[in-house]
């Protein structure tokens, strides 16, 4: 069984972008054989040259909300909370950081930003569920206060304030569906252009959602990974998912997930080997030795090390393929993470061996 240090590698702090480029799709992509292993370097822009007519590109929807907030206490301290989740019923699920632990029954009063003084609008901490409170507005609707205060959720390693450029940039230009707290971030590298020349080349298009979770960022502190807890998240997995990856099948293309979301959803909704509509929460966990029953090829960006993203690529394309891929990156300076470079990846054998077509 894998253990958690071998998914380490070492990663010069100077490689982890902070800013996106320029233009979305100007990114580079390290294109991985699984079967092979063998490496290609080559610009985003030539996915298009790697996708046929016959193939199927499936998208995650999902819409990042502004889901950082900052509050001052009654007695004065601040906070920084997290939205994690907005429930129906008017409430949200979030984490929230302090000097001091946040009570039950007390009051927080939303600020514009970590130094403002306080404005009139004020969340009550209704109880605490493990690690999240639950927080219910007094004065306003959700969707008043994140548009009001609300600031991207940007991830924990860009090491600079959010701006007003990352409103539109950490965000999918095919977002549609609120409630994520954190991008599906291979998507981010397609623009209205290059997705208007795939709609001409005949590649079709599909659509599913999960909203990602500040999960996503949680690290497996177990070393054997297989007693790793995924965290759960929403997926809606529709029958027009399942009709397009049909069709897909019929005229023999691939079924290329954008973004490890993609892979999660489609795999989730084809645990059993037969692809069927689901609904509903999932903490599906992939790591070398796991099965795919869907998924042909992906395209993901760089994950980080130890990450459960890193081990879901490695049960895809091989072990020591994706251990070879990551090394030549860091070699020829690729960008990581969220704002970084993107991979084109193909499955490998072991992967193959789950399929059921």
């Amino acid at each position: 069984m894998f253990q958690r240090k071998d998914f380490h590698f070492d990663l010069p702090n100077e490689l982890i972008a902070q800013t996106p480029l320029p233009d979305r799709s100007a990114s580079r992509l390290l294109c991985l054989d699984g079967d092979t292993g063998a490496l290609t370097h080559r610009q985003f822009i030539d996915v298009e040259e790697l996708i046929s007519k016959d193939d199927l590109l499936v998208f995650n929807n999902t819409k990042v909300l502004p889901a950082r907030l900052f509050a001052l206490k009654q007695t004065g301290g601040r906070v920084e909370i997290l939205i994690e989740r907005l429930r129906g019923d008017g409430r949200a699920l979030a984490h929230m950081r302090a000097s001091k632990p946040t009570k039950p029954g007390s009051c927080l009063y939303v600020t514009a930003d970590a130094d403002s003084d306080i404005s009139d609008i004020a969340l009550r901490v209704v109880a605490r569920e493990g690690a999240l409170f639950e927080l219910a507005p007094e004065d306003a609707t959700w969707q008043e206060i994140l548009g009001r205060f609300g600031h991207m959720p940007l991830p924990p390693y860009i090491d600079r304030p959010g701006t007003s450029e990352d409103r539109s940039r950490y965000q999918t230009v095919f977002a549609s569906r609120e409630g994520a707290v954190a991008a599906p971030t291979a998507g981010l590298h397609f623009d209205e252009k290059l997705l208007q020349s795939l709609k001409v080349k005949g590649i079709a298009f599909t659509e599913l959602t999960l909203h990602v979770g500040a999960g996503t960022f949680q690290p497996v502190r177990v070393d054997a990974i297989n007693e790793h807890q995924m965290h759960s998240e929403y997926i809606d997995v529709g029958d027009s998912v399942v009709d397009a990856v049909a069709a897909c099948r019929a005229r023999g293309g691939r079924v290329i997930a954008v973004g490890t979301t993609a892979v999660r959803s489609l795999e989730t909704a084809g645990l059993t080997g037969e692809l069927a509509s689901f609904q509903g929460e999932s903490d599906i966990f992939l790591y070398p030795g796991k099965p795919f029953h869907v998924v042909d090829a992906m395209i993901t960006n760089f994950h980080l090390p130890e990450s459960t993203l890193i081990m879901l690529v490695a049960a895809f394309a091989g072990y020591d393929a994706t251990m070879a891929a990551y090394s030549e990156a860091v070699r020829q300076r690729y960008r990581f993470f969220s704002y970084g470079d993107a991979m084109f990846i193909t499955a490998g054998q072991v992967a193959c061996e789950g399929w059921r077509h």
